[in-house]
């Protein structure tokens, strides 16, 4: 917590995906950012108990939405940025690179002719460097592309949101193999969060404990730039690609990527209703590279 803003996070131990309301404790404006939609993918069902314990928040603190912020089209859960703007408003944005992002997937999952690769689905997309506020707080939106083109990361009071880019210091870095995603532009983005201040307070976006220890989503510039085990301090760009580039080749495909991605392209909404007013996830068959993964972990 900072002098001018307070930050809440909240941690769904099913995909490891942590929520963050922050606010100016003056005006009582909020942002959230990374909202997450509960799947059961064997049934097919949504349901909103995580946003739901966002809103109890909102309520609580007495707040006021003006930003829903996606760091990313995430490939591991479904986005609740719909449901909640829905219910108290706010403006949903992503970086601008999303566009790229939606050219790909509309491919892959044939989607409507009325879907556009534009980001019309999304109130605002961000440039690098865009300055914005939350309440009287300014804020600025960072382009950080690697694990996918669009990711940003949002600096807010001393505190930067980073999504995927970085995670804890003993999990590392994010994966790159996501279409559109390079190992060494991650790497430059992530030299670039860690040129940041060293007691910038960083939230990450998941967290993927090992056994020895309970989740944990808050750290610093300097804690990383000393500890992270992929991209510490004297980690070169070559030896950050030649690992991750072997790492990526050993892990799964996420278990959510399908159903996942084709709601958060579309700003969190379910696709269009059929003729028989039901909402219907695709699966593209055979069209994701497969791989003989030994790890499932995500990282």
């Amino acid at each position: 917590m900072s002098k001018r803003t307070a930050t809440r996070a909240f941690y769904d131990p099913l995909t490891g995906t942590v929520t963050y309301v922050v606010w100016d404790t003056a005006t009582r404006r909020a942002a959230v950012i990374d909202p997450l939609l509960d799947f059961e993918f064997k049934a097919g069902r949504t349901s909103t108990g995580s946003a739901d314990a966002v809103l109890a928040c909102l309520a609580e603190q007495q707040l006021q939405v003006d930003w829903i912020l996606e760091t990313h089209a995430h490939a591991d859960h479904l986005s609740a940025a719909r449901y909640l703007q829905g219910r108290v408003g706010g403006r949903i944005a992503i970086g601008e690179n999303i566009r790229a992002v939606q050219a790909v997937f509309k491919k892959i999952y044939n989607l409507e002719r009325s879907f556009l690769p534009d980001g019309s689905q999304f109130d605002h997309l961000f440039r690098d460097g865009e300055t914005f506020r939350i309440g009287e707080v300014e804020a600025t939106a960072l382009l950080v592309p690697g694990h996918t083109p669009a990711d940003m990361a949002y600096l807010v009071d001393g505190q930067v949101f980073v999504g995927d880019t970085l995670f804890m210091p003993d999990v590392g870095s994010a994966r790159a193999d996501f279409p559109g995603g390079d190992a060494h532009q991650l790497y430059r983005s992530m030299r670039r969060l860690l040129d940041l201040p060293p007691d910038t307070v960083m939230y990450v976006c998941h967290d993927y404990p090992p056994p020895n220890r309970p989740p944990r989503w808050e750290t610093t510039v300097a804690d990383q730039r000393a500890r992270n085990i992929h991209v510490h301090d004297g980690i070169g760009e070559t030896e950050f690609v030649a690992m991750r580039t072997a790492r990526d080749a050993q892990l799964e495909v996420p278990a959510l990527i399908l159903p996942s991605l084709q709601v958060n392209v579309r700003a969190g909404q379910l696709p269009p209703a059929e003729s028989d007013g039901v909402s219907y996830l695709k699966i593209p068959l055979n069209v994701l590279a497969t791989k003989h993964a030994r790890e499932p972990n995500p990282r």
